[in-house]
């Protein structure tokens, strides 16, 4: 939020009840929406990779679709990408799974965001701690993460 708030970006914080569940299985955005009152198909996750060539990367894309690998690897230019270890996650980004958020890592790594987020006027992001959302315009996003737009999903 300092972030936003230093680059004079409007967005608002919402907040629901967190219990623990971050599971990788689709139904965590409709759970999510469903918490807040919102429409799913605006909640986007945060997916923290990893190239053949060691540079980490960073994806955001709708919660309700999985990411399509391919997809991902060419935007990127790598031969392959995998999801970063669950347990290297916090010394990478200095988030925990499920409060990822692309905004403010502890580096600034390449971000890629999915084409589908500019069809929304707001879209939903994690703020950086479980149980927290950001709502903010997706092309404010893509401003100040200084992110590709890009299909990434199947």
């Amino acid at each position: 939020m300092r972030i936003l708030d230093g680059a004079h970006i409007s967005y608002e914080a919402l907040s629901y009840e967190d219990d623990g569940e971050h599971a990788l299985a689709k139904g965590a955005a409709e759970l999510t929406a469903q918490k807040l009152g919102i429409d799913p198909s605006c909640v986007f996750k945060t997916i923290v990779m990893r190239t053949d060539s060691k540079e980490v990367v960073v994806f955001c894309q709708s919660a309700l679709h999985e990411i399509n690998l391919k997809k991902a690897r060419n935007a990127c230019g790598a031969k392959e990408v995998t999801p970063v270890k669950q347990e290297e996650l916090l010394a990478l980004t200095g988030y925990v799974r499920g409060g990822c958020s692309p905004l403010g890592m502890k580096r600034t790594y390449r971000t890629f965001i999915d084409q589908s987020a500019t069809s929304h006027e707001k879209i939903y992001i994690s703020a950086g701690v479980r149980g927290q959302q950001l709502a903010l315009n997706p092309a404010d996003l893509v401003r100040i993460t200084n992110a590709t737009v890009t299909d990434l999903v199947l």
